[in-house]
């Protein structure tokens, strides 16, 4: 089998790998939307977090502004990544703040929340988003798109981190 190659018509004892990239342009379309709505939540997400990491003044507020810091960029990273997946399954990421903001995790937290309140609000959008990543990747695992299913494993394992960090914050304050 050393220095044996392969060609086209011949038969040998291993086959060539054939992978099929090719989803139904229907199932594809359907998993970009998926993906295009968890990507404006994300972006939602991003923003409220970076707000409240600025608005948070309290005693002990360090630690809770790092790890505010933190999980954004951790959000931010994800962002990016679902753009790009987007893209690669040749479907169009978002393009504009409206967009954003037609959806329900959106919405604007008024400035005067206390510490207690942003912490609920954030714990309910990632909840939120975190059974978003379980709709998507069961909606990509039925449709046989296995690279995102396996992206949106470890982005559920990380928003499911934010959640418990978050949740242990509250239930501290």
């Amino acid at each position: 089998m050393d220095g044996e190659i392969w060609q086209p018509g011949e038969q040998t004892s291993i086959d060539p790998i054939v992978i099929c990239i090719d989803p139904q342009l229907e199932e594809r379309n359907e998993v970009c939307g998926a993906l295009t709505t968890l990507l404006a939540d994300l972006f939602a997400l991003y923003v409220k977090t970076k707000v409240f990491h600025w608005h948070t003044s309290s005693l002990g507020s360090r630690g809770r502004r790092l790890l505010l810091a933190e999980q954004a960029d951790q959000v931010l990273a994800t962002i990016d990544t679902i753009g790009e997946r987007v893209r690669a399954l040749g479907g169009t990421p978002i393009r504009s703040i409206g967009e954003i903001s037609l959806h329900p995790i959106s919405d604007s937290a008024p400035a005067d929340l206390t510490m207690r309140e942003m912490l609920a609000a954030l714990l309910r959008d990632s909840r939120i988003i975190a059974k978003q990543m379980r709709r998507t990747y069961a909606l990509c695992r039925a449709h046989g798109d296995f690279a995102s299913a396996s992206l949106l494993e470890d982005w559920i394992d990380e928003a499911e981190g934010r959640y418990w960090f978050l949740f242990e914050m509250h239930r501290d304050d």
